[in-house]
């Protein structure tokens, strides 16, 4: 259980996972901000810590996750001035804003159970913890590193920076950042423009407000991942993940703002997931290039050329590790669609193998490279790669070719089950078929066909059955104990 290395954004370095506490874990992902739908970087980024959760889990950890729901205070263009973005969406929608939060984290976990994602243990919203972040504001007046202005109360960034490093998680310098910053609305309460708002004062035309010792406002979009990480998994916890775009400034803020309130560094080991491209280019509404999972799945959208079924996605997701970045193309998900059959039928052909007497695979072997892959930084393409060596012991063993015992066959379900169904979190979908919608059932009665054509010496049906399935990319492979059939 101790042999996982995380690569840890932090110090820039693949480190030696040592939890705090001995067997037990605690994680904290960045949840959406719920007003609008799931969006397919969000998919990605809860699909890679979903498999960081199962692995934890498979390896007897017990694990707190922790996924937050922002239902405020993150404004437009993530400034500190501006609107709430769920409070334009209830005016643009004439609906209360809790109505559009409670509809867009419906909408949000329906596409999480579509795409096999386990919840998670606690899943606290930023508007249920109001007073946990106005005692914290307080803290952090209290120690000299914030200051309020007209209702609102910003963090002292530059007294921070006396005695801690802000930067450091993204790796910036203070001077950079400062000779960076653009002028924006409402700096001019700011002492310093890196400052950032951990109380905002909130004008009667603001819906979503509270009363707090400054005044009616609401709380900063900084301020909730610090507070309720914190209540949920302790001053310090063990893994703290959400995608690159978060690690500044929205991570470095949090770190500032816990050390501030007198807690010390939150979090061990800092993981962030890469982003989204389309055909090399940056995935966005603004470029045309941004899908839904709801277009990804009907194929309704000028750059798909069909559909993909949520596996399909998420099998395809889990070919590249969570660090680097990730291309959709037609392409791709086409070869992913395929791989993915491939690994479905193997598993199948798996179940219905029968043990010899004797074994001439190395199952041990092939289980050992699976951990090694998911210890070394939750490296999916790699684990995946190992279990296409799996597919072909299974091929060989089907095909007379190789011979596994009842012990090894065993365990080599288990690996299966383990890191197919349990690790990776994939399914095999129903009625999971060819792009040509030819089924198991058809094929079955192709076969015998073709069986009875060679028992009665009629080759040439034998040979034509079997030339006309490869040219539909269907190979046949005979054994002495029966024909199967994979797709190339």
């Amino acid at each position: 259980m101790n042999n996982i290395k995380i690569n840890n954004s932090l110090t820039g370095k693949k480190e030696l996972f040592k939890p705090i506490t001995p067997g037990h874990i605690g994680m904290y992902v960045c949840g959406p901000t719920v007003y609008n739908d799931v969006h397919l970087g969000n998919v990605r980024t809860f699909i890679s810590f979903d498999v960081v959760y199962r692995y934890l889990i498979y390896l007897g950890y017990k694990v707190r996750y922790v996924r937050n729901i922002t239902d405020v205070g993150h404004l437009l263009n993530d400034a500190d001035s501006g609107e709430d973005k769920i409070a334009k969406q209830a005016k643009l929608l004439n609906k209360e804003p809790m109505e559009v939060v409670q509809y867009y984290t419906n909408g949000f976990h329906e596409v999480m159970r579509n795409y096999n994602n386990l919840s998670p243990s606690i899943e606290p919203s930023a508007t249920g913890h109001i007073m946990e972040q106005i005692e914290m504001v307080q803290e952090i007046i209290s120690n000299g590193l914030a200051y309020e202005v007209n209702g609102s109360v910003y963090f002292d960034v530059n007294k921070y920076n006396e005695h801690n490093p802000y930067g450091e998680l993204s790796g910036r310098k203070i001077e950079d950042l400062l000779s960076n910053t653009r002028a924006l609305d409402g700096q001019e309460e700011k002492r310093n423009p890196l400052d950032f708002a951990i109380w905002k004062a909130a004008d009667e035309s603001h819906i979503m407000q509270w009363n707090s010792p400054w005044g009616k406002g609401f709380p900063g979009w900084h301020l909730e991942c610090s507070v309720m990480s914190t209540k949920y998994l302790g001053k310090t916890f063990d893994i703290h993940g959400g995608g690159m775009d978060l690690k500044f400034p929205h991570h470095e803020c949090e770190i500032a703002q816990n050390v501030g309130a007198g807690g010390g560094h939150p979090v061990n080991y800092w993981m962030h997931g890469n982003m989204l491209t389309v055909n090399g280019q940056k995935m966005s509404k603004s470029a045309g290039n941004g899908f839904t999972p709801v277009q990804l799945k009907t194929g309704d959208h000028p750059l798909l050329e069909k559909g993909y079924s949520e596996m399909t996605i998420r099998f395809f997701m889990l070919q590249s590790h969570y660090g680097s970045t990730l291309d959709f193309s037609n392409d791709a998900l086409n070869a992913s669609e395929k791989g993915f059959e491939k690994l479905s039928k193997a598993y199948e052909t798996l179940q219905s193998l029968t043990p010899s007497k004797e074994n001439t695979v190395d199952i041990a072997s092939l289980q050992q490279k699976c951990y090694d892959a998911m210890n070394d930084d939750f490296n999916t393409p790699i684990l995946i790669a190992h279990l296409f060596d799996g597919v072909k012991m299974i091929n060989s063993i089907n095909n007379g070719k190789a011979n596994i015992d009842e012990e090894n066959l065993n365990k080599l379900k288990s690996i299966f089950n383990g890191f197919l169904f349990d690790v990776l979190g994939l399914k095999i979908e129903q009625n999971n078929t060819t792009s040509n919608d030819i089924s198991n059932e058809l094929m079955d009665v192709i076969l015998e066909i073709r069986k009875e054509a060679k028992k009665t010496k009629n080759y040439a049906l034998a040979d034509h059955i079997r030339d006309n399935l490869s040219a539909l990319n269907i190979t046949i492979k005979d054994s002495k104990e029966k024909s199967t059939w994979e797709i190339n």
